[in-house]
């Protein structure tokens, strides 16, 4: 059993729309194809020894226990790589419980889908899981926990923390999007020009300045003290000697802390005497040249939250600590409290494990007391020397206790520094009390306060701090998204794609588009290929000028990793047909469909789904929805279009001559045919069919009619325009056509155009995709003999795997069968090809080039035109 191929959902796909983030697996089963998990003996005892946690796992049964009930009744060991791989990301902190399997199309070999948190963690579980099933089978030892450290390892270095992930779930909550920006924690949310920016607890509101000023903490010391805030009496110092000088200054209890440092990183509380101060500098110095030495305020460490200008929230912070029972040692309290199931990893659980550091040891060395000392009971023993809940510290919430004089104190202190988002640190005997009458004293201003202390207390009420960021962010009324048009389909995608980024643009927005020809932002091409994936998407949707993004969906990127976007607002489905089948286990036009059609199932609630009503598995993506559904047609009296229209739904149809759009008992005509550039006065039908399209996406995005109109005349195909899609050139003596058709049904469209020409003859410079079947090839033989009088085959310059006469020799057999008397050549070199029809082609001739390479295609041909002209004007 091997997995022999991978691949990492992000956004709704073909598995899953619910689930985005899955890993999909292509299992080879090897001997264990037709071997079913009760065969093989001990194998459920063995899982359930590793696995204790799986008795939760569901299964089909729907019960606790369901999935070792199918394990001892006989499942797929596929299935048990599924469940495998879940648990080992639960085990890690992750929780994970999305799963699916099933038999591939190929004998032998199984699908298996599961979901993630962090994707790095779901391959690194799809590889384990396999690696522990196989051990399972043969009752062989496995390390276990060398895999659950490690995808704790790929958690903590990954996946969000506390803060960074209640934001992103608060914005979830609002529908608002995100999109990770790197492998941290700066967020984008929103999209286009709406879009804010996080990074942890920073925002884009978050002033520089103010930060720099909370991360100097003499400066922060001096503004509140000029405020009357009250602060301890301190100073700072460089140099042992002024150590010595402050020391005897300010007497003792000390702390000792960097000027610049954060977290609590290099500061010791309590300190006793000289000789505890002097290792203090030193630990000091570490992060930072200037060193605070301050009074011991007694009393409980708080952190006031203040954001926006407001109070939100208040926790009384405890460092790491033990409590003596007389009879265990300081290293089994700890073990005994690490046992606590809130404590985990990092930022895994409610509260982080408790670590004996070299901190830790140094506070056990100023008692003379070891790990191995054994505390009398009852006795409370401080195992850090700050309260942070990362070091293992514990959190009480107690916001509804702070006085009136604190909760001003603490706001005008986030004025003061300037910070949006403000964690101050304070130390008093109660904080039901105004400070100034319990002598505490603020002793710290954070830029970026962690959040988990609020979110997750390990006493008292969670508090929702997030909420408060999101309002400061997108006060209420202003948007967070940008109206995004999603188009999908065999063919006609990119045109779709292009005209209705025009009649979008006519109307003043700002556009940002991907096609197969590359990505652009307002109209200028920003990166050059076939751009129709997830991360052209999001490269458009992370741009800041846009305020509008039309997206061509290709299969391709669906199957490699899912679309970009969790919801778009209107979702195309121009057509389907066969293309592409037999790669990436899609073999049928059903399962091609069923890919087609993620996008209209991605729609929100409230936004449209347009359906080709012509095309029989485009219409039945309907009955799956739960948008709203427009549909268009070339013929007004389609029945599915009567039918839609009596029951008050949107359509657009080709009437009489127009463009028109029906809603309810009324019809709208947008404009004649004839006038439509794009429809070459109506012989292009396919472009017909993108027009209808294009103009409802236009009406239901509230752009005028007239604007449509507009849009439509203005909207002239040339190379520029509609690189490669129907680019029409007037020779002297012939015209030339270059077009990206690239399967039967493009052909079949071009062909239906040219049946409308008057024509001598008719050329054709074709060729067959080397990823496609060798039905396919024969297919475009068939059609393309169907067409034209003299044909001309050539060569991609990549045959993606396959030989020149695999694709060949298909393609000249179907045109054999159809018409054996057709002109036939084989030039396979393109750019050879296409010289020699332009070369030969009589009067009166159209010659036909479906080229691979658009850009230099059309550059041979306008150059091959400037050379004609020039003899026309010379003779």
């Amino acid at each position: 059993m091997n997995i022999i191929d991978l691949r990492v959902m992000r956004g709704p796909n073909y598995w899953s729309i619910k689930h985005p983030k899955i890993i999909v697996i292509k299992l080879e089963m090897g001997d264990l194809s037709q071997k079913l998990t009760h065969e093989v003996p001990h194998f459920l005892s063995r899982l359930k020894k590793m696995f204790p946690g799986m008795q939760s796992h569901r299964s089909a049964e729907g019960v606790e226990g369901g999935f070792f009930k199918t394990v001892e009744e006989g499942t797929t060991f596929g299935h048990v790589v599924q469940h495998v791989a879940l648990e080992l990301q639960t085990m890690a902190g992750m929780e994970c419980g999305y799963g699916r399997c099933y038999p591939a199309h190929e004998e032998g070999q199984m699908i298996v889908v599961f979901s993630y948190q962090e994707e790095r963690a779901g391959e690194h579980a799809a590889y384990a899981a396999l690696r522990i099933t196989k051990a399972l089978r043969h009752g062989e030892k496995y390390r276990l926990q060398d895999d659950i450290k490690r995808l704790h390892d790929i958690r903590e270095d990954q996946y969000f923390g506390p803060s960074t992930y209640s934001i992103i779930s608060e914005a979830q909550s609002r529908g608002i999007p995100y999109i990770r920006l790197n492998g941290h924690s700066l967020i984008q949310l929103g999209y286009g020009v709406n879009q804010k920016r996080i990074q942890a607890t920073m925002t884009c509101k978050t002033a520089c300045f103010a930060v720099e000023i909370a991360g100097d903490k003499k400066a922060t010391k001096d503004i509140l003290a000029d405020a009357g805030v009250p602060v301890p009496k301190g100073a700072t110092v460089y140099s042992q000697e002024e150590l010595k000088k402050a020391n005897n200054w300010l007497g003792h209890p000390l702390v000792i802390k960097p000027l610049d440092g954060n977290h609590g990183k290099g500061a010791t509380i309590g300190v006793g005497n000289l000789k505890e101060a002097q290792k203090a500098f030193v630990e000091a110095r570490k992060y930072s040249q200037g060193v605070m030495v301050e009074q011991f305020i007694e009393g409980s460490d708080f952190r006031l939250l203040v954001i926006n200008g407001k109070f939100v929230a208040a926790a009384k912070r405890t460092p790491a600590m033990v409590t003596g029972d007389g009879t265990s040692t300081i290293r089994q309290l700890i073990d005994k409290e690490n046992k606590d199931p809130r404590r985990g990893i990092g930022h895994e659980k409610v509260l982080t494990q408790i670590k004996v550091d070299r901190h830790t040891r140094n506070i056990l060395k100023t008692r003379n007391l070891t790990t191995k000392s054994v505390l009398p009971a009852g006795e409370v023993l401080y195992l850090k020397s700050t309260a942070n809940i990362s070091t293992g510290g514990t959190a009480t919430d107690v916001t509804d206790l702070v006085d009136p004089y604190n909760v001003l104190m603490a706001e005008r202190i986030a004025g003061l520094v300037g910070i949006d988002i403000c964690g101050i640190d304070v130390m008093t005997t109660d904080i039901a009390i105004p400070l100034n009458e319990t002598r505490g004293a603020v002793l710290e201003v954070n830029a970026a306060p962690g959040f988990r202390m609020h979110i997750s207390p390990t006493y008292g009420l969670p508090r929702n701090v997030a909420e408060p960021v999101l309002d400061m962010l997108f006060p209420h009324g202003k948007p967070a998204r940008i109206p995004i048009i999603a188009i999908s389909g065999t063919n006609g995608k990119t045109t779709t794609t292009r005209l209705i980024a025009h009649i979008v643009k006519h109307k003043g927005y700002k556009v940002g588009y991907t096609t197969t020809d590359g990505i652009y932002i307002q109209d200028k091409l920003l990166e050059k290929g076939d751009t129709t994936g997830s991360y052209s998407t999001e490269f458009v949707l992370k741009d800041p000028t846009v305020n509008f993004a039309v997206l061509e969906c290709a299969r391709g990127g669906l199957l490699r990793s899912g679309l970009g976007f969790e919801q778009c607002d209107i979702g195309i489905v121009t057509n389907v047909s066969a293309d592409h089948l037999g790669l990436r286990d899609i073999h049928t036009l059903e399962e091609l469909a069923k890919v087609k059609a993620v996008i209209p199932k991605s729609v929100s609630k409230d936004g449209y789904a347009i359906l080709n009503a012509d095309d029989d598995l485009v219409y039945a993506m309907a009955d799956e929805l739960s948008c709203k559904v427009a549909f268009f047609s070339m013929d007004e009296e389609n029945p599915r279009i009567l039918k839609h229209i009596a029951k008050g739904g949107l359509a657009a149809v080709f009437e009489n001559g127009y463009i028109s759009i029906f809603k309810n008992s009324y019809k709208i005509r947008i404009d004649r045919v004839a006038d439509v550039p794009i429809t070459f006065g109506g012989k292009a039908r396919f472009n017909i069919e993108n027009t209808l399209a294009a103009v409802l996406a236009g009406y239901i995005s509230h752009i005028e009619i007239q604007d449509i109109k507009t849009a439509l005349r203005t909207f002239i195909p040339s190379p520029s325009k509609t690189p490669g899609r129907m680019n029409v050139f007037q020779f002297p003596q012939f015209e030339v056509l270059v077009d990206y058709a690239h399967n039967a049904g493009s052909l079949k469209a071009i062909g239906g155009f040219m049946s409308e020409l008057e024509v001598t003859k008719k050329i054709g410079v074709v060729a067959g995709v080397g990823d496609r079947r060798q039905e396919d090839f024969y297919e475009i033989g068939k059609v393309s003999a169907g067409i034209f009088d003299e044909i001309i085959v050539r060569l991609d310059s990549d045959l993606r795997g396959k030989t020149a006469e695999e694709i060949v020799g298909p393609i000249m057999q179907g045109i054999k069968d159809t018409a054996p008397e057709k002109p036939v050549q084989l030039i396979p070199q393109e750019m050879r090809a296409i010289a020699y029809a332009l070369e030969h082609a009589p009067q009166g001739a159209i010659v036909a080039i479906f080229t691979e390479d658009v850009q230099e295609a059309v550059k041979m041909v306008e150059s091959f035109k400037v050379i004609q002209d020039r003899k026309v004007l010379v003779d």
